[in-house]
């Protein structure tokens, strides 16, 4: 039997949920910094995303893996890096198709950074949160000292 761990689609359900309440948080907050708050749009983002952050943390930490014991600074820390990361790959895609590819119009900056750019972090994400910030160490309840990696 192998010791990988395919995830529930309860599992599924609540990433997917706190990764919309942290999309929302994040686009109001950077149209209000931007707006309203009058703030350039750099800053607007960077601050917009570390509040999506903290609430995706917020969400996971509480709701979908809610009973592992992983909680705190620490793990925040990782989690932030895990968004970085996934930030990273959606650039990444943007940067491909408009200057590798030479896709330039504003459908394939769209297409590229917020389709797929988007699927492949959601993914990077999925997998960093539940292997490196939530692991479940209590999986093999009984078994003390057990680790499934």
């Amino acid at each position: 039997m192998s010791n990988t761990r395919r995830p529930a689609a309860g599992e599924l359900l609540g990433f997917a949920t706190a990764g919309l309440l942290a999309y929302a948080a994040d686009l109001a907050l950077f149209v209000w910094l931007r707006g309203p708050v009058g703030l350039d749009p750099l800053t607007a983002k960077a601050l917009s995303f570390v509040a999506g952050c903290s609430v995706a943390y917020a969400g996971n930490a509480l709701g979908t893996y809610r009973h592992t014991s992983a909680r705190g600074l620490r793990q925040y820390g990782i989690f932030f890096a895990v968004n970085i990361a996934g930030a990273l790959v959606q650039l990444l895609c943007l940067t491909v198709s408009h200057y590798g590819l030479g896709f330039t119009s504003q459908r394939a900056d769209t297409i590229s950074g917020a389709g797929v750019g988007m699927a492949l972090a959601t993914v990077l994400r999925f997998w960093g949160t539940r292997s490196l910030v939530f692991r479940h160490e209590g999986r093999n309840e009984g078994r003390i000292g057990s680790w499934t990696g």
